[in-house]
């Protein structure tokens, strides 16, 4: 465990920043060459989504890791500003290339598909986080309600992964675990030390 997080501390955190990257660029590559099936868009949508929701379910493992010796915290920023970019793409992708920005149809279909809303409850969720994600912010902040404002993660995630849930009709099994996994998570933070849910 100390080889490992000696390695990350020498890591540059640039290293996550463009793997992060490189699920954008296939999939910017798959539209170009009609890679993405019957309906390019929808599937659009659901990499961005899942990506999003992906990362952010690796930004909230840090802290548990933490207590098993492995300390990835620096990189803990740029996993959520990436989940945040991803999932903002994924509603920029809804609202522009599905809905083709007929506000009216988009007001409908909010009020009118329950998972609709609990993506946009999640997107709302992180927009504090990202607003928030800089040197500055936590210093005007302060630690103390930096850390309890960036506990909407979990909100985010609880929505997202819901989303996902009643966005796919049945009980097929990938969302289903996403939802274990966040509901895991947010049992650990309860069971964490208080020195440890930073």
């Amino acid at each position: 465990m100390q080889r490992i997080n000696a390695l990350a501390r020498r890591l540059p955190t640039g290293v996550v920043w463009a793997a992060g990257a490189m699920p954008f660029v296939w999939l910017v590559w798959a539209a170009a060459s009609n890679q993405l099936g019957p309906d390019p868009v929808k599937a659009i949508e659901l990499w961005l989504g899942l990506w999003g929701l992906q990362f952010l379910i690796a930004s909230l493992c840090i802290t548990p890791l933490r207590r098993v010796g492995l300390n990835l915290i620096r990189f803990r920023r740029s996993l959520g500003v990436l989940a945040f970019l991803y999932i903002a793409l994924h509603f920029l992708a809804w609202v522009v290339l599905d809905m083709g920005l007929r506000w009216d149809e988009v007001l409908r279909d909010l009020w009118k598909r329950p998972y609709i809303m609990l993506g946009m409850a999640g997107l709302l969720a992180m927009l504090p986080l990202a607003l928030t994600s800089t040197d500055r912010a936590i210093r005007r902040l302060g630690s103390a309600r930096w850390r309890a404002l960036h506990r909407l993660a979990y909100v985010a995630a609880l929505a997202g992964a819901l989303h996902f849930v009643v966005l796919v009709k049945g009980w097929p099994t990938e969302p289903l675990l996403y939802a274990a996994a966040v509901a895991g998570l947010l049992l650990l933070r309860l069971h964490l030390p208080r020195r440890l849910t930073a």
